[in-house]
């Protein structure tokens, strides 16, 4: 009887310690299978992954190209050496990057799939006979060159950046910041850059650079007063004297205008400053903080690029001074132009944010396609009805504010400018987010420029002559 329990018991350990085994390996499988899915691409593209520099000493580096198949960086000889060259020199520097000195952009994300070969398979024995390279894979990004082209020359002196979406995809057009670099010659010139602590050319204003959002930002205060009074934010209203006092402080909108008598849409056509400050302290600061979260503020955004997170820095125990100010989009809150482009894209295709990307398809040296990348959808920030909302705020913004600049288009954009105060010597950001058409949204367009003496142009002025490009195209 002993000798029965002791096998039964034997048998019973054994039986336990094969189940965590077997969960303990399906759990490994999983995960690895999770791993290649979400994380494989990153590790893989690291520069400081040895198997790239394996791969380059067998393979030519491939080409960059845009979603026309124009050449952004390819690799020439120039005798025995391997040169990257980039035909269209500043433009885009950013975001396509360099190979040296660590690299950056697209050439240092996406490196792997430029040193991975599938040319024919003939051809690569050959060179393993012959002892040559085979020819690296060829990226096709979703960079629209002549929209560039143009979004680059708007721009002009300014320093600042210009972001251009596709809402219902997720394809990043352009991204444009300034002041840039050629990166033609950026090894050479390398020394002197990183010298001059005055120098700021390498930073990618568009995903790094971070500005108080001006008006923009009362979308998010919009949103929420929605939230916190789903069935009487309709009946909103504010009596605007050109000024709020709060205190010992006075707040002042624009050019000190008294707009009289606002509802909730008249406030964010007008921009009224005063009616959004009202607004902000009748909100919950905890229900606030949580929106802005949602809205990808202090957050990781769905981005494969180096970015800085946005801030939001409200709380349950701000002071009705620090609500006040950032309920009109000043204080501490600040946001990137990408992060910008982002919440503009979710508004104009029914609050669902679709992930941003690059990188449309690989192909062979000789033209097959390789891989194909989806877009795919982040997820909801806001409902349909939210957004439906606040996109009629955004075309009332345009009809009233910028008919000046917008009145005889002949196509529709729904919008929100922000002027944006830093400094101690008056000087104003100039942001303006956007998109069109208001009914079937193709293009979403952010601008930022940075104010100062060299500021000499209005954001909406930028996006304009974007959208005007786009419309003859």
């Amino acid at each position: 009887m002993k000798h029965n329990k002791s096998k039964n018991s034997a048998n019973r350990n054994i039986l336990i310690s094969t189940c965590i085994f077997l969960a303990l390996f399906v759990a490994m499988i999983v995960y690895l299978v999770h791993f290649s899915i979400t994380e494989g691409d990153e590790v893989i593209n690291n520069p400081y992954n040895k198997r790239q520099e394996i791969l380059a000493k067998k393979v030519i580096r491939g080409s960059l190209l845009s979603s026309d198949g124009s050449v952004l960086a390819t690799t020439i000889m120039d005798d025995e050496n391997e040169i990257r060259y980039y035909p269209n020199e500043e433009l885009l520097s950013h975001v396509i990057g360099y190979t040296g000195n660590g690299g950056s952009g697209l050439e240092n994300t996406a490196a792997y799939y430029m040193l991975t070969s599938n040319d024919n398979i003939w051809t690569r024995i050959s060179n393993d006979i012959t002892g040559e390279k085979d020819k690296g894979d060829n990226i096709i990004t979703t960079l629209d060159l002549e929209l560039s082209k143009v979004a680059y020359e708007a721009l002009g002196s300014n320093i600042g950046s210009v972001v251009i979406m596709e809402p219902s995809t997720g394809k990043i057009l352009t991204m444009i910041s300034t002041p840039d670099f050629n990166p033609n010659t950026i090894e050479s010139e390398w020394s002197d850059i990183i010298s001059d602590e005055q120098s700021s050319v390498l930073l990618n204003r568009a995903t790094q650079g971070l500005y108080p959002p001006g008006s923009t930002f009362k979308i998010v205060t919009l949103l929420e007063y929605i939230r916190e009074n789903p069935d009487t934010y309709m009946n909103y209203s504010y009596n605007c004297t050109g000024k709020y006092i709060l205190g010992d402080n006075t707040i002042s909108c624009s050019h000190g205008t008294a707009h009289g008598t606002q509802n909730l849409k008249e406030s964010f056509a007008n921009s009224c400053n005063g009616s959004f400050i009202n607004m902000g302290l009748m909100l919950n600061r905890t229900r606030y903080h949580k929106t802005a979260k949602e809205l990808l503020f202090n957050s990781k955004l769905p981005l494969n690029m180096e970015y800085k997170e946005s801030s939001f820095v409200l709380n349950e125990n701000s002071t009705d001074w620090e609500t006040a100010q950032t309920a009109f989009g000043q204080g501490e809150t600040l946001i990137t132009p990408v992060h910008l482009a982002m919440i503009c894209s979710a508004i104009a295709n029914d609050g669902e944010l679709m992930s941003p990307y690059l990188i449309d398809r690989i192909v062979s040296a000789d033209n097959k396609q390789v891989k194909q990348f989806q877009s795919n959808s982040y997820g909801r920030l806001m409902t349909t009805e939210e957004a439906e909302y606040i996109s009629n705020c955004m075309e009332s913004v345009v009809d009233t504010s910028f008919a000046w600049l917008f009145g005889d288009s002949e196509y529709s954009v729904a919008g929100k400018s922000g002027t944006a105060q830093y400094g101690t010597e008056g000087y104003e950001h100039s942001l303006f987010m956007s998109y069109t058409p208001v009914e079937e949204p193709e293009i979403a367009v952010v601008v930022v420029l940075e104010g100062g003496k060299q500021q000499n142009a209005h954001a909406a002025t930028v996006a304009k002559t974007i959208y005007d490009f786009y419309y003859t195209k």
